[in-house]
């Protein structure tokens, strides 16, 4: 699918990738697998509420190494473009090993969620917090606001009433609070942003409503498909 501001594929990020021009992408904003799979201790039942989703999908069970984005992710960045990417806490190290010293900044941003699943057995603390690794060189594109407005901390909930798709769920979806406020700080108007791991669209909606242009790739098919259905009538 394919218009003047909106460019989906289905398919291995990997491999469509290669087939995006040299240094054409403003911001990289993406959230990959983090690779908890091994940690769940499955989901949890209960009579008092929904079930809790504590089972991290298949697609998480396959392991990811940031070291294979660099090549990529510098072929297709623009010289003052940004790179944000939702990581957790197993590797944040790994990235960055693989991207410190490909960049004159690395960085990162905490995501506060402000209604965290609850932690019912109290046996440790609650998942309320998740990282962002941003990436930059000298003269990237910075719209500085407030001082208030540019702490490495932003506080929103995780996705629920009409936000949240339903069929089918994706257990990972991002809120678009969290999205748009990196848009609006890490490129202008009318850029490209990129999301290869693109799951429901919640990047491309943020990205689209905010007067930017958007790359999104996808491999699971049901998932592309309430993408594709979600932003095509996006103006």
């Amino acid at each position: 699918m394919k218009n003047e501001k909106l460019t989906l594929w289905q398919g291995d990020c990997f491999q469509k990738m290669k087939e995006i021009p040299d240094h054409s992408v403003d911001l990289i904003l993406c959230d990959p697998p983090y690779n908890l799979a091994h940690y769940s201790t499955g989901n949890m039942t209960f009579g008092w509420r929904g079930e809790v989703n504590n089972d991290v999908a298949d697609w998480d069970q396959k392991a990811l190494n940031p070291a294979d984005l660099v090549t990529e992710f510098k072929r297709v960045l623009k010289p003052k473009g940004n790179i944000f990417i939702f990581c957790s806490y197993n590797l944040i190290g790994k990235f960055h090993d693989a991207f410190n010293a490909e960049f004159d900044t690395f960085q990162f941003m905490v995501w506060h969620k402000t209604n965290p699943i609850p932690c019912i057995r109290k046996a440790s603390f609650l998942n309320s917090c998740e990282l962002i690794v941003c990436l930059w060189n000298k003269g990237h594109t910075w719209n500085f606001g407030k001082q208030t407005e540019m702490h490495n901390f932003i506080e929103a909930p995780i996705c629920a009433g009409r936000e949240r798709l339903q069929n089918p769920k994706h257990p990972t979806q991002k809120p678009l609070a969290v999205l748009e406020h990196i848009i609006k700080i890490a490129s202008n108007p009318n850029d490209v942003v990129l999301d290869m791991f693109m799951g429901v669209g919640s990047t491309g909606e943020a990205a689209l409503k905010n007067n930017r242009r958007f790359i999104g790739i996808e491999l699971d098919s049901k998932y592309f498909t309430a993408a594709q259905n979600r932003l095509k009538n996006i103006k």
